[in-house]
């Protein structure tokens, strides 16, 4: 599978230009060879815009999620748009775990642009955010088959919690998705957590993040794919690029065969 990490410059609120910029990314993606292309998280708003959380919000049929199934069609590519803030009282269409209220929601995209899996973001930030006091966490696992890999789906302070990976991990994922908005200075945390989580349950690890700046919060970007070893296969700065490599999903079985932690593990 080639995959391409979309490292997008994400204006606040300029929700247009930021559906323009994903647009481009993915038929770049696409021209690159890519199977399957990941967006950053809130991509759309932008993670730090928190006064137009409710302006903005959409149900998963709305215009920034049909757009990118549009363009995963047109380009004949896979696309995790994640994510974006999500209306629940308006979604119709998928089961929510609330009535109402808003949620941090990523899709998965197939090649004809179909959802293959949504997923709301589990672990709410409140640390110098206001996403937990404004958001509903998400209450089940993002999970789908997409061309021979099975694809689960985190949402960037996610990665702080191992119990949430290891059960993906456990219901069969060769590869997880992890779209962020991670803000400097936490450089280290970034480069840590994705690869202990991928050393720790054998697979790779894909992060996603944004760049550009809002207020005093600033994007390191450093989007990073991880093998089941933790070896670093493709990275980039803290400037909007597009990460492009191939991913063998035969590694994580012949990784474990090899070391055969996973195996080794008592539940």
């Amino acid at each position: 599978m080639r995959l391409a990490l979309a490292q997008l410059d994400v204006e606040a609120s300029a929700v247009e230009t930021n559906r323009e910029r994903a647009e481009a990314a993915i038929a770049e993606a696409a021209d690159r060879g890519a199977d399957l292309v990941a967006l950053p998280e809130i991509f759309n708003v932008g993670y730090f815009a928190f006064d137009s959380y409710q302006r903005e919000a959409e149900p998963v049929e709305g215009p920034t999620l049909t757009r990118i199934a549009d363009a995963a069609r047109e380009h004949d590519v896979g696309v995790l748009a994640g994510s974006i803030v999500e209306d629940l009282a308006e979604t119709e269409s998928v089961e929510t775990p609330a009535d109402e209220g808003l949620a941090n929601t990523s899709v998965l995209f197939d090649r004809d642009g179909n959802r293959l899996a949504v997923y709301r973001k589990h672990h709410l930030f409140g640390y110098e955010s206001a996403e937990a006091q404004m958001l509903v966490p998400g209450e089940t696992l993002g999970i789908a088959e997409f061309e021979g890999a099975t694809v689960g789906m985190t949402t960037c302070y996610d990665l702080r919690f191992p119990e949430l990976y290891r059960g993906i991990a456990a219901e069969g994922a060769d590869l997880i998705l992890v779209p962020s908005a991670w803000p400097y200075p936490r450089v280290e945390h970034w480069k840590l957590l994705p690869r202990a989580r991928a050393v720790e349950n054998q697979l790779f690890v894909a992060t996603i993040n944004g760049s550009g700046a809002y207020d005093d919060a600033e994007l390191l970007g450093r989007s990073t794919v991880y093998d089941p070893w933790g070896t670093t296969l493709a990275s980039t700065g803290d400037d909007p690029a597009l990460v492009v490599t191939d991913v063998d999903l035969n590694r994580v079985e012949a990784v474990r065969e090899e070391f055969p932690a996973w195996y080794d593990r008592r539940t």
